[in-house]
């Protein structure tokens, strides 16, 4: 998922987001822990992912806190 992308989400969106992405997360480790993923690079990306999806949130809480 692109920057851009994320940054025109709305914050519930986001939350949601980050939700749905550590499902699919948590999933995909099961999955690889049982039997080789088709493709493993998946679960790198899927954490940066989360990580910018955190990122983006944690900015908007540190706008609406300094307001």
């Amino acid at each position: 998922m692109k920057q851009s992308v994320i940054i025109e989400m709305s914050t519930a969106e986001l939350i949601e987001r980050i939700g749905e992405e550590q499902n699919k997360l948590a999933d995909m480790r099961m999955s690889h822990a049982v039997s080789q993923l088709e493709n493993p690079m998946e679960l790198r990306q899927l954490r940066k992912t989360i990580a910018r999806l955190n990122t983006e949130l944690t900015k908007r809480n540190a706008e609406q806190a300094s307001n």
